[in-house]
C-alpha cells in the first residue's frame, strides 16, 4: 500500500486544525463561564470566605476532585450517553464540546478558587466595612483583584483544552487528534502524524504567547 505523502494532506489538515480552534474555542468559553462561578462558590463558601457554608463547600469540593481526579479518556467514555443526550450524537466536534467543558471547569474552578483566595484580605474588609454587599464584593474587589491570576490560569486550561481535544479523537471527534490517529498512527506513516504534532505545538505556542502578552500588559497597567 502505498503511503500518502506529508504535503499531500495539507486540505485535511487544515479541516482537522479548524475542527479543533472550534472544539477548543466554544468549549474554553463555556469552561470559563462555568469555573468562575464554580470558583467563587467554592471560595465564599469556604471557611474564611465571604458566606461560610461547610455543607456546600464540601459537596461541590467533593464533586470537582472527583471529575479532575479521572482521566480524560476515562471521562470520555464515561459520558457518551450525556453527550449524546445534549446534542444527539457521540461523535464528531461538536459532540466532543460536552466531555471537554466538563473535564475543564473542575481544573479552572480551583484555579479560580485559588486566585480569590490570594487576594489581600484588608481589601475585602473594606469594602465591608463601606457596606459592599457579598456581591458587589465579588464583582468589584476579588475578580477585578485576581484579574492577572485569572487570565494566567485561563492560558493554562487553553492548553489543556488543545492536549484534551486531541485525546478526543481517539473516539471519532474530528480535529487534529483524529487526524494523527486515522491519517498518521492506523496507517503507519510517522511523516504524516509529525505533521499533526507540529501544528499542535505551533498552536499551544501561539496560544501560549497570546496569554503572556495580555498578562505582561495587565502587570504594566498597574
Amino acid at each position: 500500500m502505498n503511503k500518502t505523502a506529508w504535503y499531500e494532506v495539507f486540505p485535511e489538515v487544515w479541516v482537522a486544525t479548524l475542527e479543533t480552534l472550534y472544539m477548543v474555542g466554544v468549549s474554553f468559553v463555556l469552561t470559563v463561564i462555568g469555573g468562575i462561578l464554580v470558583g467563587i462558590i467554592l471560595q465564599i463558601t469556604g471557611p474564611t470566605g465571604l458566606w461560610p457554608q461547610p455543607l456546600i463547600n464540601s459537596v461541590l469540593g467533593v464533586v470537582v476532585n472527583l471529575f479532575r481526579s479521572l482521566p480524560f479518556l476515562i471521562l470520555l467514555i464515561a459520558l457518551i450517553g450525556v453527550t449524546r443526550f445534549i446534542v444527539g450524537t457521540a461523535i464528531g466536534p461538536t459532540a466532543a464540546i460536552v466531555p471537554l467543558t466538563i473535564g475543564a471547569i473542575p481544573f479552572f474552578a480551583r484555579i479560580v478558587e485559588s486566585a480569590l483566595r490570594e487576594v489581600p484580605r484588608g481589601r475585602v474588609e473594606a469594602a465591608e466595612v463601606m457596606g459592599a454587599t457579598n456581591t458587589q464584593i465579588v464583582r468589584k474587589v476579588l475578580l477585578p483583584e485576581a484579574t492577572t491570576a485569572l487570565v494566567s490560569g485561563a492560558t493554562l486550561t487553553l492548553v489543556l483544552l488543545v492536549g484534551y481535544s486531541a485525546m478526543a479523537g481517539v473516539i471519532g471527534a474530528g480535529g487534529l487528534g483524529d487526524f494523527a490517529l486515522v491519517y498518521g498512527y492506523q496507517r503507519f506513516n510517522t511523516p504524516v502524524l509529525l505533521v499533526a504534532v507540529v501544528v499542535l505545538i505551533v498552536m499551544v505556542q501561539i496560544m501560549q504567547s497570546i496569554g503572556d502578552t495580555i498578562i505582561r500588559r495587565m502587570a504594566h497597567r498597574r
